[in-house]
């Protein structure tokens, strides 16, 4: 699978599922022995259980109002990185959630790595200038 194909698959996917809470779409994008690190200072997560565990985590209360992923810049060697933006109510309080997503692909189209950069705010906001790469 051509990397630009994987990417665009990954935020399609990405997009649909967080704001569902549907880990199963999820995990179907990533390589069995994926690495996936949620922030820089975190252990990372090795797998697709330890990955699972952590999603069903993040979304325990969590109620997502929206999610949106810019178009994945793709470079080369099955790199590509995109930009999400997510507001949600955090056991009840508006929050919004915004940051980008690095994922390296191998040939056949499953993330085999995942790194995510991310901030949260109190309340609905739009990030300054809306998603970079849109």
């Amino acid at each position: 699978m051509r990397t630009r194909e994987a990417a665009e698959r990954f935020v399609r996917v990405w997009q649909r599922a967080w704001a569902e809470h549907d880990v199963d779409a999820l995990l179907e994008l990533y390589a069995e022995d994926c690495v996936h690190r949620s922030m820089p200072f975190r252990a990372p997560h090795r797998g697709r259980a330890e990955l699972a565990a952590y999603l069903r985590w993040s979304f325990a209360g969590e109620r997502v109002t929206d999610v949106r992923f810019s178009a994945p810049v793709v470079g080369e060697d099955g790199v590509a990185v995109a930009e999400f933006r997510v507001l949600a109510e955090e056991d009840g309080a508006p929050s919004t959630l915004a940051g980008c997503v690095f994922v390296r692909f191998d040939a056949a189209g499953p993330a085999v790595e995942t790194r995510d950069y991310w901030h949260t705010v109190e309340g609905h906001r739009e990030p300054e200038g809306a998603l970079f790469f849109e």
